[in-house]
């Protein structure tokens, strides 16, 4: 273990890189103050500009010399710069200043406070965390298809309201507008047949609370994948499983499916289809190859931060 920890303090004194989304964050800090922040602890900053990809400042960064890659957005900016520092097994800081900032929540990071998670740069804690891969693409947080999936490709349905966004499906599900997908999962060898309305694949286990809300992940090294299907059914059926999915209450209800496994494919007869990666609009082509990386961001956290099953751990050795 010495070696790793001497690696990392040898990198982190190389030259840090943040990316600051300035679209991002509540106001709180603002743009300017988080810049300042990081640039008095030695962290080179770059904005990030409308249109602009952030994969490329990010490889830009690397040629410059960089190797921690830090960034400062939502989830979906954090996945393109968490993308590229997997491909060059540079180290990652996540600064939570988006909207919900999922990943950073449920890494150890204190979502109220942005500026601490600067101290991650120097002499941070590192940890390796599991990734998502679909189509190539990299995912912190999940993919969805089918209802979730159409509204945050149409910008008359979208909300930052998590309730909001919940309480819609509901009506959206029950439509005549609203036709199941007919898919398969390929799952361990064994292959099922589903007519869904909401999919949802998920880098290492979600606790749902309800529908409107993901709970949040105990951990982010399991090194499986896990998907959630809603599937269409009666309009009783239907009702009845979405009034558990609302109270938290899903286990052994009809209509709701579960896998886990460290990939799977996903099939689907259409030249292409909608989806949501960690909460962004995309088109993918099926079939869809999804499979975890088990470890392989080296994510830094600050030394005062810890995850939900690290702390849990430390009480259990009390």
């Amino acid at each position: 273990m010495d070696a790793p920890r001497d690696r990392r303090r040898r990198l982190v004194s190389s030259g840090p890189f943040l990316l600051v989304n300035p679209r991002s964050g509540d106001g709180s800090p603002t743009v300017d103050e988080l810049v300042a922040a990081a640039r008095e602890k030695g962290v080179e900053t770059e904005l990030l500009h409308e249109g602009a990809d952030a994969a490329e400042h990010a490889r830009a960064a690397l040629q410059r010399g960089a190797t921690v890659l830090g960034v400062a957005g939502g989830d979906g900016t954090l996945a393109d710069v968490a993308q590229v520092a997997v491909e060059a097994e540079a180290a990652f800081v996540a600064v939570p200043f988006g909207t919900r900032n999922h990943f950073a929540r449920d890494a150890g990071y204190d979502r109220d406070d942005p500026l601490a998670a600067l101290d991650a740069f120097a002499g941070g804690v590192e940890r390796d965390v599991d990734v998502g891969v679909v189509c190539g693409r990299l995912f912190l947080n999940n993919v969805s298809l089918g209802v979730y999936a159409a509204f945050v490709h149409d910008a008359d349905q979208r909300t930052k309201n998590r309730v909001l966004a919940g309480l819609r499906m509901i009506p959206a599900v029950f439509g005549r507008s609203r036709r199941p997908l007919d898919l398969s999962f390929d799952v361990d060898g064994t292959r099922q047949h589903h007519r869904a309305l909401v999919v949802l694949v998920a880098n290492n286990d979600y606790g749902f609370e309800t529908l409107a809300d993901l709970e949040g992940r105990e951990r982010l090294d399991e090194g499986r994948l896990h998907a959630y299907v809603i599937e269409a059914a009666k309009r009783r059926t239907l009702l009845a499983l979405l009034w558990r999915v609302l109270r938290g209450r899903t286990d052994r209800a009809a209509g709701w499916v579960e896998y886990a496994a460290e990939s799977f494919r996903v099939e689907f007869h259409r030249p292409s289809l909608q989806a949501a990666i960690d909460g962004e609009p995309v088109e993918l082509e099926p079939p869809f190859d999804f499979e975890v990386r088990a470890g392989a961001l080296r994510l830094l956290l600050p030394k005062t931060s810890s995850s939900r099953d690290e702390r849990e751990a430390a009480g259990a050795r009390q």
